[in-house]
């Protein structure tokens, strides 16, 4: 006789073991302590080229890896340094896995806009930003280096203004504009070969991890291409209507800076300029930073960063306080003196006052200007 199925009731359940057993889930995931640690060079469509340097004699290998499941959406980029497993060998068609991603040291980072609230992590473990400007063709914009000038504050890097194109205009004016900031520069020009004159320019990247920074038609790949001769980077010119230079580097990459081969005759590139943390006293030997002293890796020389050419970079992510900080003459004043939320652009901002009475040494009113421009800037005002 068959039953109902209304008079069912929890005794005509049956239920199957499992042969293998029951395992309860666990929300721990694998530590991977065994993962090899890698440097992103580039990023092309969900897969990520790292180098991986050589341990005990071996030598040092290239490793294409995708994402891990469980790193979400964590933005990997270039400069990152990251952990991997699964086939790491570097061999044709192999794949990894990036399970991790080391402390940053710092992170360059920029929004679409000065209003958008999600930010943009173009390199990571970077030490040094380079703003490249041509002085003609196209002219320069002084609000987007203000910009990148901030940017670099806000990271945590050294900035470096690099001019090219200086036989087409002067650089006087301009360099007069970025006086009282006190950042370094360098200003490139042609060689009747042809070749842009480097030296000065490679003596500041040597021992850096630096990347490039600049609008389109700079000459920014250009440069790349005379630091490392096998980059390759594709060149383009600028429109004779609008004025702006047409993108041809689409993705940012990392290459590493060979060492000085230049033609015969050449003069020496002069003695490199080391950052803080490189500079050692008599008798002591120069200290790399973090990012560099990975066991193995022979990168002493240097890493440079190409990055594909802006025409905007949003700051919505920078407070002023991150700003003013790097013055530190006015930065006390503004600790003693400024009310809360002040914005030092505002009639009752005390940093007047504190200049006036000298307390911001020789030329602290031009400090001041300039720390107001780069505020406008972050704001999007017009400076």
């Amino acid at each position: 006789m068959v039953r109902s199925a209304r008079s069912w009731d929890e005794s005509d359940v049956r239920v199957r073991p499992n042969r293998r057993g029951t395992r309860p889930r666990t929300k721990e995931r694998p530590k991977h302590e065994d993962a090899i640690i890698g440097r992103v060079t580039a990023v092309d469509r969900g897969r990520w080229t790292t180098l991986v340097p050589g341990a005990h004699g071996e030598p040092e290998r290239v490793v294409v890896a995708m994402r891990a499941r469980e790193l979400g959406r964590s933005p990997i980029v270039v400069g990152d340094r990251v952990g991997m497993v699964g086939d790491v060998s570097g061999g044709p068609d192999s794949l990894a896995r990036i399970v991790r991603i080391e402390e940053r040291v710092t992170v360059l980072r920029r929004t679409a806009d000065d209003t958008d609230p999600f930010e943009r992590v173009i390199v990571a473990n970077a030490d040094q930003l380079v703003v490249v400007a041509a002085l003609a063709d196209p002219e320069p914009r002084p609000r987007l280096i203000d910009r990148c000038l901030v940017a670099a504050y806000d990271a945590g890097m050294d900035p470096l203004i690099v001019l090219t194109k200086a036989d087409l205009a002067s650089s006087e004016d301009f360099l007069a504009h970025y006086a009282p900031l006190d950042v370094p520069h360098v200003v490139t020009s042609v060689l009747a070969d042809g070749r842009p004159a480097l030296a000065e320019l490679r003596a500041r990247l040597v021992g850096r991890v630096s990347v490039l920074v600049g609008h389109s038609g700079v000459g920014k790949s250009t440069l790349v291409n005379a630091l490392v001769p096998e980059a390759h980077r594709a060149t383009g010119h600028v429109n004779d209507v609008t004025g702006r230079g047409r993108h041809t580097s689409t993705s940012a990459l990392g290459m590493r800076l060979p060492p000085f081969e230049g033609p015969a005759g050449d003069e020496p590139p002069p003695e490199p300029h080391l950052p803080r943390q490189m500079r050692s006293g008599p008798g002591e030997e120069a200290h790399l930073p973090r990012q560099m002293r990975d066991e193995g890796d022979p990168d002493a020389v240097g890493w440079i960063i190409d990055t594909p050419g802006i025409r905007s970079f949003g700051l919505a992510h920078v407070v002023a306080d991150t700003i003013i900080g790097h013055f530190p003459e006015l930065a006390e004043g503004a600790e003693a003196g400024c009310p809360r939320g002040c914005t030092h652009d505002e009639p009752d901002c005390a940093l007047d006052d504190w200049v006036e009475a000298g307390h911001a040494g020789h030329g602290g009113e031009l400090r001041l200007d300039s720390l107001r421009r780069l505020l406008r800037a972050r704001s999007g005002e017009d400076a």
